[in-house]
């Protein structure tokens, strides 16, 4: 869907299915907004395979979000792992650039002092845990942040084995219930396995709905 007047939102992703996650997240929360997606697969591809974001993947992504920003309104990085790139570009960008987690992990510092970060790829867990860090100085709060990694949930999902990913994640997170008081799923990818957790009675924190809504607010406020 494209923009007429002001520009659109436009999502920068780093895997490619989860343009259709957004559109569907879109529809319910606000139709109308014209969105525009990017995918810049390398970007994950390259950091895992570095083993985390190094400082050449994180210039090429602020480079890759500024480009994407021209005839934008606003842009939303959905991917955790390049997100300080995000940050680098908002500092540049003449329009917004948001990362997709904040308003997750500003969620998960209100929830309680215990914090699990959890995530399928290693390289996730330090920039979503430096941004819980930075949203509770923010705060003025105090918390503990640990992390998990389910690293087999992510050789089922690259397998093709989508069910044995949500179920590997489900009874992580079951298991990680019992000592937290939040938990951050650090990839989007993760959310279908929330669909085996309803009797999990911590709160289990995800970022596509949040950060489009914040997104979407944003880009009506910027009209």
């Amino acid at each position: 869907m494209s923009g007429e007047n002001g520009g659109e939102l436009v999502l920068v992703h780093t895997v490619a299915a989860l343009a259709d996650l957004f559109d569907e997240l879109r529809d319910e929360i606000d139709p109308g907004v014209p969105v525009r997606h990017v995918v810049e697969a390398a970007l994950l591809t390259d950091a895992i395979e570095a083993g985390g974001l190094t400082d050449e993947i994180r210039a090429r992504t602020r480079a890759a979000l500024l480009e994407a920003a021209a005839g934008a309104r606003l842009v939303l990085c959905t991917c955790s792992t390049v997100g300080p790139g995000a940050d680098d570009a908002a500092a540049q960008a003449r329009v917004p650039v948001l990362r997709v987690d904040r308003p997750m992990a500003e969620a998960a510092v209100a929830a309680g002092r215990r914090i699990t970060v959890v995530a399928t790829l290693a390289t996730t867990i330090g920039p979503t845990a430096d941004l819980v860090a930075d949203a509770a100085r923010r705060a003025d709060r105090q918390v503990d942040i640990s992390s998990v990694v389910f690293a087999e949930a992510r050789a089922r999902l690259v397998a093709g084995d989508a069910e044995g990913h949500h179920r590997i994640i489900a009874d992580g997170l079951h298991d990680a219930a019992a000592g937290a008081d939040a938990i951050v799923l650090a990839q989007a990818s993760m959310t279908p396995a929330l669909a085996h957790c309803g009797d999990i009675r911590v709160p289990l924190l995800t970022s596509p709905r949040s950060g489009l809504e914040a997104a979407i607010a944003r880009w009506r406020s910027a009209a």
